[in-house]
């Protein structure tokens, strides 16, 4: 179709996507766009409402989307390829995912902001000399030969498995109200001195990796890989864990970002597994509660946009344009304002003050109040982001969330130390 091909044309001039009729769209875009539904799912990290009605402002059409938690997205992703239009999923979960079919390949010259794209995702570097960390880099998994491969690519190519969207360095969560001293070293969650204090997260592809890195920096284990444990690693790592939860080391054991927020905010966990934006909903209540920088490093994870491989015609349009809103900043900055990264910030910088962007990405002191998207104060002017500058922090990851080649077998020794 003509017009449908010179619209798509001048996406990939634009500087970044906008509204269709901004564009100068044909009128059978305009026309058709409000009757345009996209089903998105993912975990509730992105999966907002403030995005969705966003969307419906700038673009016209309806986003629905459903947050799941990790296990239940991977099995949706697998096995339901008509439940869905657009899957927010992490790099880790695609390597499960892309061999399906259930996903298609991504056109990288339809993205307008593709060259503003961190390395991360391109070539696995932050910078030319970075080192890239162990598990399923985010790079490792983004590209395909051409369309309907089910394998890797090696390099980057023009075409992506997902177009990245968002990822962060983790660390552990606590409360220094409650602990009164400095805590540095991963190795503190199975400190006796926590015990019936301390919480992991039960979502096994991920835990395992805390798990590790807890193992690693207490000098029990040298792993060959973290991300790719063989049997015996994954056995030792297991039983570590396991003695400590029969002494009485874990209060809980957590599934979702709630769960994780009511068990820190309470009082009842004091140091734990945490996401980013757990850690600010605990400061929004007015409790002290930091996402602690640890001298081991941090164990990182990425997420991206996948397209169901049955998406086609003007939906298809539609969920381009909604990459490219995506990347053009209103998100970044929403996402950022939470203590995420996007995957191109030069383009989220415009949508946050000066102090926003020094607070959140430079490492830079607060020169005035640090607020939530939903206004709830974050810090005061002083304040200094936990870990540092964007460079600080992703330059110091020391394994990224992963699938192992024993998948299934880290799974079942991971169920039974859970049921233990």
């Amino acid at each position: 179709m003509t017009k449908s091909l010179s619209r798509r044309a001048l996406l990939r001039n634009a500087a970044a996507a906008t509204a269709a009729s901004t564009l100068g769209a044909p009128m059978i875009w305009a026309q058709n766009i409000k009757d345009i539904t996209l089903r998105q799912f993912g975990t509730g990290v992105s999966n907002l409402n403030a995005v969705a009605d966003k969307v419906k402002e700038d673009l016209g059409f309806t986003l629905e989307m459903t947050a799941l938690d990790s296990d239940s997205v991977t099995q949706r992703a697998a096995t339901q390829p008509d439940s869905f239009d657009i899957a927010d999923i992490e790099y880790w979960i695609c390597k499960k995912v892309w061999p399906t079919g259930n996903l298609q390949a991504m056109d990288v010259s339809r993205i307008a902001n593709y060259d503003k794209i961190v390395g991360i995702f391109k070539d696995g570097k932050l910078g030319p000399d970075s080192e890239i960390a162990q598990g399923t880099a985010p790079h490792s998994v983004g590209f395909i030969e051409e369309p309907g491969a089910t394998g890797f690519a090696a390099e980057q190519t023009n075409w992506m498995t997902l177009i990245p969207t968002i990822y962060n360095a983790d660390t552990l969560g606590i409360r220094p109200d409650l602990i009164g001293r400095p805590v540095e070293s991963w190795a503190e969650l199975l400190n006796p001195e926590f015990k019936g204090r301390a919480s992991i997260l039960d979502i096994s592809s991920i835990g395992i990796m805390d798990m590790a890195m807890v193992c690693e920096a207490m000098g029990e284990i040298a792993y060959g890989n973290k991300g790719n444990m063989t049997r015996e690693e994954i056995d030792k790592t297991i039983a570590i864990f396991s003695e400590a939860k029969r002494n009485g080391q874990f209060r809980a054991f957590w599934k979702s970002f709630d769960e994780s927020v009511n068990l820190m905010a309470s009082g009842e966990v004091v140091i734990q597994s945490m996401w980013s934006p757990a850690i600010t909903a605990v400061k929004t209540r007015g409790i002290d509660c930091v996402y602690q920088p640890l001298k081991e490093g941090y164990r990182s994870w990425g997420g991206g946009i996948g397209l169901s491989s049955s998406l086609s015609g003007i939906e298809l349009d539609a969920a381009y344009d909604y990459i490219n809103w995506y990347l053009d900043g209103w998100v970044g900055g929403y996402l950022m304002r939470q203590g995420y990264y996007s995957a191109v910030p030069e383009t989220s910088k415009a949508h946050m003050s000066e102090n926003e962007w020094g607070y959140w990405f430079e490492g830079e002191p607060a020169t005035d109040v640090i607020t939530s998207p939903t206004g709830d104060v974050l810090a005061q002017a002083g304040d200094v982001r936990d870990g540092g500058s964007f460079e600080e922090r992703m330059g110091r990851v020391a394994c990224w969330n992963s699938v192992m080649d024993e998948n299934q077998y880290m799974n079942r020794k991971w169920n039974e130390f859970i049921a233990a």
